[in-house]
């Protein structure tokens, strides 16, 4: 489709695999948060301040992006194939992820009040009381529905914009880093408004929920590839109304089969009962497969962009 898209693709996985993200205060996304931060408070019509900030603010991102591509290359090709690159690395996360992950797993065994003070990093629950098998149960739910949410979403919306961009006049390279800003846009401002007592987030978290329904059951088909797997589709499919999200049950359910671990959030969804929760072990296991995933996502977008 597009060799500067498909070279895109290569810096942006070199740059996750030598880099993993900076530092927050110089993270575009941290930046984005800022905007959104400022929808974060009491409104007389909450739900429609909310919807204009769910269409306006993901807009706008996608713009200025591929505004930034257009005006990149431009100057040069390459450079235009660089700033691409390094929106796309900006939108992903993987390396940081497992990083994390494995910190609380290997915490857990040792010292739990540091995995739960590292789980705060992964997944948004109080783990004040939590053991150690449910902080590993936790970790492995979220480096699971982060697959979907921190790089499948982005490197799927920007695949997807190479191949469909020629064929309404736009030009496939901004196109598809836009549409990678796009959706870590809308993903963030789910992440920071979607919750029930935040009436002005829900539009932004019905329309993550839109965004997320593709890329998180690519994110459970990837899973069961690595784990040489295919049961444990079937398998998770029976737990999905278990759980709240109708998305991240997939790439969850898919972990919890194929490890044949229970994997629990107290109170909320239980997938696998009557199985133990992980071991040290299998959690580990099941990190080092969400990040087999995550490399072969990467593999299968550079396809797609280059062919």
């Amino acid at each position: 489709m597009s060799t500067a898209a498909g070279l895109a693709v290569l810096v942006a996985a070199a740059l996750e695999g030598g880099l993993g993200e900076p530092p927050t205060r110089w993270h575009p996304v941290a930046w984005f948060g800022v905007l959104v931060g400022a929808v974060d408070r009491p409104w007389d019509q909450p739900l429609a301040v909310g919807a204009l900030a769910a269409a306006a603010l993901p807009l706008g991102a996608a713009a200025g992006v591929g505004t930034l591509v257009v005006g990149a290359g431009t100057v040069t090709p390459i450079l235009g194939v660089a700033v691409a690159g390094a929106v796309l690395f900006l939108t992903t996360s993987l390396r940081r992820l497992l990083s994390a992950a494995n910190a609380v797993v290997r915490d857990s065994d040792r010292d739990v009040a540091a995995a739960r003070e590292g789980l705060l990093a992964l997944a948004g629950r109080d783990a004040a009381d939590l053991s150690p098998g449910l902080l590993r149960s936790a970790t492995v739910e979220s480096a699971a529905e982060n697959l979907a949410d921190g790089l499948v979403a982005p490197l799927g919306a920007f695949a997807l914009a190479v191949v469909l961009a020629p064929a309404v006049g736009l030009p496939p390279l901004p196109a598809a880093a836009g549409a990678a800003a796009w959706v870590k846009a809308v993903n963030t401002m789910d992440s920071m408004l979607g919750y029930r007592s935040k009436l002005v987030g829900t539009p932004a978290a019905r329309l993550d929920d839109v965004v997320m329904w593709l890329p998180a059951r690519v994110s459970a088909l990837l899973l069961a590839v690595i784990f040489l797997d295919w049961r444990c589709l079937w398998r998770a499919s029976r737990w999905l109304d278990r759980v709240p999200s109708p998305n991240s049950g997939w790439p969850m359910g898919v972990a919890a089969a194929a490890l044949d671990s229970r994997l629990e959030k107290p109170g909320v969804y239980v997938l696998n009962a009557d199985r133990d929760l992980p071991s040290v072990a299998g959690a580990r296991r099941g990190i080092r497969r969400v990040g087999a995933a995550g490399v072969l996502a990467y593999v299968v977008t550079g396809v797609i962009a280059w062919s």
